[in-house]
């Protein structure tokens, strides 16, 4: 199993837009970066886990855990010429993004801020996100950082 951290801005997917959906699950398009379309494609498999991060709000953190339920396929997205994600050089024939469906395993009765994350150096210090300049919308997460991210739940 692999652990991930998915940052989503809560005004266009949030972790209550995936508890109202169907199920509890949804799938997660709009990747427009290689590097995270190359972690969807080759290394996010079903059953692994990821952290529901909201990032350009109020109070950025960790808001739940989600669970990779379908692994990487074609993002649909990118043929549709009226949505938002819509790249006119990429192929149906051979697609350039990819996504994957997750299902909300569970909602933190009180999110986990980054201002708590960054609170826990040096314990943290290697996680991804409170690195200062990163822009990923996916990053991997180690076992160790699972753990103790966790522990602060």
């Amino acid at each position: 199993m692999q652990y991930w951290l998915m940052k989503s801005e809560p005004s266009t997917f949030g972790i209550d837009d995936l508890a109202q959906a169907p199920r509890r699950r949804s799938h997660w398009d709009g990747v427009r970066n290689y590097q995270v379309r190359n972690m969807i494609r080759d290394d996010m498999k079903q059953g692994d886990l990821a952290f529901f991060y909201h990032s350009s709000c109020e109070r950025p953190g960790i808001y739940g855990i989600a669970r990779i339920v379908r692994e990487a396929y074609p993002d649909s997205t990118a043929f549709d010429r009226r949505h938002a994600h819509f790249d006119p050089k990429s192929d149906s024939a051979a697609p350039t993004w990819y996504m994957v469906d997750v299902e909300l395993v569970t909602r933190f009765a009180t999110p986990i801020s980054l201002e708590k994350l960054k609170a826990n150096a040096p314990a943290l210090d290697d996680l991804i996100v409170v690195k200062r300049g990163n822009r990923l919308s996916i990053t991997p997460v180690t076992a160790t950082q699972w753990r103790k991210v966790n522990a602060l739940a």
